[in-house]
């Protein structure tokens, strides 16, 4: 009986297990995935029928988009190529998003429920110029919404309902178009063309800048901006213009709109202290304001940059306006009645560059109980989890455990975790902003818009480049805290002036900043770091000189004893050279300088550039761990794989094959990729690829590169891998040597000496486009890697290092098949479970970064584009820890019900004896 009762409580607890297999509580618990826009350029509100109203957008990230308007949600979206930017979007018939793009050369209709794209027109010209979308407005919805199409110097006429071009007029041979300072009135009627044309002097004297036609989406009036003037301009029924008002210094003037019929109106938007303030003007009567109020506005936004206004009826019956801003820090938001409904933070779609960050350690004597939760919470919470265990746990009640684990306070604490799995995400975003995300949700936890990165008189396009780890405290200096250096340029040129910001990474706080500094070419981390941890850095300026910082002396103390270990490298691609360089002497301009070097080139490789361009150069971390220095080859062979912190790879093709895929014939093309020292400039390594042409993707870790690139001979994608191994250290695989200590394990190496060196490669197959590689990476370096492959298909792909195993053999044997070599093809196989992103897609995919925790066996990856994606991975499985979803109430009513069994047992054995006795 009681083996009867044990296997059935066996049977009940294996039932148990089983029906948690779904996890259906457990999504999201070690990923996330965000979903942006990027900055918005245009809008169309579409609130005339019930129902879900929505507005449209389209953005600088090629995106076009259909919103919710009560809460900003996207309803759908397009993510278009990297060229085919969008010039123009607009509503047609009321059931379809107009878009034009590429250079006014491509014309779609999606359809404004579901966003599947209805037809495609492909309109040609004669001569690029600006391009223009206006959609005649008709009385009828079930009449044809004509589509005049303006690009390439012609003028296109044509159906929203097929998208078939009625008729075409071509400006050029009439030599009206490209005449920029004059402006153009076109009047169409039953297809006969009339324009005359107006020169813009009459309305302003000073013509030296570009006038640019501010949109409008009425006939009648439109603004033209001239320096910082916008010029509010009116077409008379006598087809004169009159200026209606002047209008200086204003953040943002918004689209026409019409409120009723016959009447208009225009939105402006100033900047207050603190305040943004929107006036709606009437159209036909300036002096008449329609709206006048205020909003209260984060100063961490910027400026405006864009409004577009919709109009709706009020209770009183009239009209009411919201306004569609966006910010200079490229979010969007939503204001009504001088409130912000709802805001996204779509700056997050332009992640230019990524750091991370270290959480604060947790302070003793502080409950985490008493600060993030209350006691009633606590038993709801625990009640809950004891419902899910048992069972017993309604839809409802999986939704709420699923919420509960998302914000868990020991996961989602502002302080670090034993397992390291809790740290900041710095990114830099094209706006100037730089955000801190946490890694367990996501959520912002800081943000600030970068001063010196913000458009001003003195700079008129800034751009952000990157961001640095600048100080990194250790344990025992945590009185100071992190900070990260991001540096930007005044212009997209290469020799204009650099802003330099210095940000605490965990309160946001702008700690230094300094503006308009030499042009910056090279940023240079050194390996030493002063008494706080604050790692020394190079400043490699345009003339050719180096600044150190910090500038204390503790700093030039440090780099007098190290003056002559600093060895650094430069590529410039626009001349194919690579030159090596190092410290020579203080700069002297009217004093000595003592935090100024000027330095020396040591050595340059000069690349033919009738024969090769630079296309692509990757080395490897500088804070990568390497756990062992030898592998085992066939044979029971050991390398000793060649180590070095100053290896580059660099990827050369023929200047013909410089193009997209196909504009060069195979005997046209060659790809060649080479192995450089960078201290002395010997190159290790070369090798031809015949036939082969870029995009070349590249990965560096250890002793081996791995890069993707195209075989037009065999009209396929292809992955190739180098491993370079160090033959200096052959003889110590002598075991009496290592015995009796003749071996040079513990000799200094020096880059000076000659490297003994011998590279195997091999290459495969490979089926996708790619674009971008990385590759994981753990603390130690004992886990397994695996390489991060981000497919055209927006998904990043988990391939094991084992698939590009040199070792790998037709037939492996029984020993290489007991250590895991996989069985040699010519091509790579896409396992399709291998995708870390499962079904979802990071849009716009431009980077992948990977982050080793403080758990062995798991590394952190960060994917970016216009999306966000981040995921926990354990390439060789959780071998040091219990897994995620590992049940401990199970295990402890296994225990208990285990020693309810071996009580019972008990019981009924005593009692079977005592029987036996009695008998």
């Amino acid at each position: 009986m009681a083996i009867r009762f044990f296997l059935v409580l066996l049977l009940f607890t294996s039932c148990t297990k089983y029906s948690f297999s779904l996890y259906e509580d457990q999504v999201g618990l070690m990923d996330w995935h965000q979903q942006y826009i990027g900055k918005v350029k245009h809008a169309v509100f579409h609130t005339q029928k019930t129902g879900r109203k929505r507005v449209l957008v389209s953005t600088e990230e090629n995106v076009v988009a259909s919103l919710d308007l009560r809460r900003g949600e996207i309803f759908w979206r397009h993510v278009l190529g990297i060229d085919d930017v969008i010039d123009g979007l607009d509503i047609a018939q009321g059931k379809y998003a107009i878009t034009l793009s590429s250079d006014g050369s491509l014309l779609r209709a999606w359809n404004l429920p579901d966003g599947q794209m209805v037809w495609e027109s492909l309109l040609q010209g004669s001569k690029p110029s600006k391009s223009i979308l206006n959609v005649l407005a008709t009385q009828k919805v079930e009449m044809d919404n004509v589509i005049l199409v303006f690009g390439y110097g012609c003028l296109h006429a044509v159906s929203s309902i097929d998208g078939e071009v009625l008729w075409r007029t071509d400006f050029v041979a009439k030599r009206i178009a490209g005449l920029r300072s004059n402006i153009a009135i076109i009047n169409v009627h039953d297809g006969e063309i009339s324009y005359q044309q107006t020169v813009i002097a009459e309305f302003v004297e000073d013509t030296s800048e570009k006038a640019v036609i501010l949109p409008s989406r009425i006939s009648g009036m439109f603004a033209l901006e001239l320096n910082s003037l916008i010029i509010f301009i009116k077409l008379t029924d006598k087809g004169k213009l009159v200026v209606v008002d002047k209008v200086t210094n204003a953040a943002a003037i918004g689209d026409a709109l019409l409120i009723s019929e016959g009447q208009n109106a225009f939105a402006l938007v100033q900047h207050g202290v603190g305040k943004i303030h929107l006036t709606v003007k009437d159209g036909h009567d300036w002096s008449i304001d329609l709206l006048k109020e205020s909003t209260v506005m984060d100063p961490q936004r910027g400026k405006v940059n864009k409004n577009f206004i919709n109009n709706y009826v009020q209770t009183n019956r009239a009209h009411g306006f919201r306004a569609l801003i966006v910010m200079e820090d490229h979010s969007l938001l939503l204001v009504q009645q001088g409130e912000i409904v709802w805001r996204r933070e779509d700056g997050l779609a332009s992640v230019v560059d990524v750091v991370t960050s270290k959480l604060p350690v947790e302070k003793v004597g502080v409950s985490v109980a008493k600060v993030e939760q209350n006691l009633f919470e606590w038993l709801k919470g625990h009640l809950l989890k004891l419902k899910g265990t048992l069972m017993l746990a309604s839809p409802e009640d999986v939704v709420a455990i699923q919420a509960m684990r998302l914000r868990s306070s020991e996961k989602s604490k502002m302080t670090r975790d034993h397992n390291g799995f809790r740290k900041l995400l710095i990114v830099l975003t094209r706006a100037g902003k730089l955000f801190a995300l946490h890694t367990r949700d996501g959520r912002v936890i800081w943000s600030v818009l970068l001063r010196s990165l913000c458009k001003s008189e003195t700079c008129e396009q800034p751009v952000a480049l990157n961001v640095y780890q600048w100080q990194v405290p250790h344990h025992h200096a945590m009185d100071e805290n992190p900070s990260v250096l991001v540096i930007g340029r005044c212009r997209p040129s290469f020799d204009a002036p650099n802003f330099l910001s210095f940000v605490d990474t965990y309160t946001g706080r702008e700690v230094n900043s300094l503006g308009l500094v030499q042009s910056i070419t090279q940023i240079i981390p050194l390996l030493y770091t002063d008494s706080t941890e604050q790692r020394l850095h190079l400043l490699i300026d345009i003339n050719q000189q180096a600044y150190l910082y910090p500038k204390m002396p503790e700093a030039i103390a440090i780099m007098q004893h190290e003056f002559s270990n600093v060895y650094w490298y430069s590529v410039d691609v626009d001349n194919d050279i690579i030159k090596g360089h190092a410290l020579k002497s203080n700069c002297v301009h009217e004093v000595v300088d003592e935090y100024c070097f000027n330095f020396r080139d040591l050595w340059s490789v000069v690349f033919p550039p009738e024969s090769e361009n630079i296309i692509a150069t990757v080395t490897r971390k500088s804070n990568e761990v390497v756990h062992t220095q030898t592998k085992a080859m066939a044979e029971q062979d050991i390398m000793y794989k060649y180590i070095s912190r100053n290896l580059l790879f660099v990827a050369t093709v023929a200047p013909k094959a410089r193009g997209e895929i196909g504009t060069a014939s195979p005997e046209e093309s060659w790809l060649v990729v080479y192995l450089i020292e960078t201290v002395t400039g010997r190159i290790l390594h070369r090798m031809v690829h015949h036939g082969s042409q870029g995009p070349v993707h590249a990965v560096f870790s250890e002793n081996w590169v791995v890069y993707h690139y195209f075989n037009l001979r065999a009209h396929k994608y292809e992955i190739s891998v180098i491993e370079i191994y160090d033959q200096s250290r052959a003889d110590n695989k002598d075991v009496r040597k290592l015995i009796l200590g003749k071996h040079n394990l513990t000799s200094p190496i020096s880059s000076y000496s000659r490297p003994e060196v011998i590279t195997k490669s091999h290459s495969y197959f490979f089926t996708h486009s790619v674009k971008a590689i990385a590759v994981t990476s753990t603390a130690k370096g004992i886990t397994s890697k695996q390489l991060l492959i981000g497919t055209i298909g927006d998904q990043v792909l988990a391939l094991d290092k084992r698939y590009l195993d040199l070792r790998r053999s037709v037939n492996p044997t029984q020993a290489e098949k007991e250590e895991g070599v996989i069985p040699l093809t010519d091509s790579l196989l896409i396992i399709p479970q291998s995708y870390i992103t499962h079904s979802l897609k990071v849009e716009g995919l431009r980077g992948i970064v990977t982050v080793p925790a403080k758990l062995e066996s798991t590394s952190l990856v960060f994917a970016y584009g216009v999306d966000l994606f981040f995921t926990r991975m354990a390439p060789s499985r959780t071998y040091d820890s219990l897994t995620e979803d590992f049940s401990y109430a199970l295990l402890l009513i296994t225990i208990v019900a285990l020693i309810a069994a071996i009580f019972v047992t008990w019981v009924l054995s005593e009692r079977k004896e005592l029987q036996e006795k009695w008998r």
